[in-house]
């Protein structure tokens, strides 16, 4: 999924943090971050979710449904 990548990729880099750094959040290999960037797989649903949390954006906005970053955490 090339929009999820590129938005990761735009995110982490206004954020001014290495891959390295969000590899290590969400327990994966340097290079499974990577290809997350790349778009030549997709992350876990959970990690998705903590990905949208770390940004601070919906999963919408990561997954290309939305260009609306909006995010609203622990709504309950």
């Amino acid at each position: 999924m090339k929009v999820l990548g590129q938005r990761l990729k735009d995110l982490r880099k206004q954020k001014k943090v290495g891959q390295k750094e969000v590899a290590e959040l969400l327990g994966v290999s340097l290079r499974s971050y990577q290809f997350y960037e790349s778009g030549e797989y997709d992350p876990s649903l959970p990690n998705l979710v903590v990905l949208a949390d770390y940004f601070q954006v919906s999963t919408d906005y990561l997954l290309g449904r939305s260009d609306e970053p909006g995010y609203e955490k622990d709504r309950g």
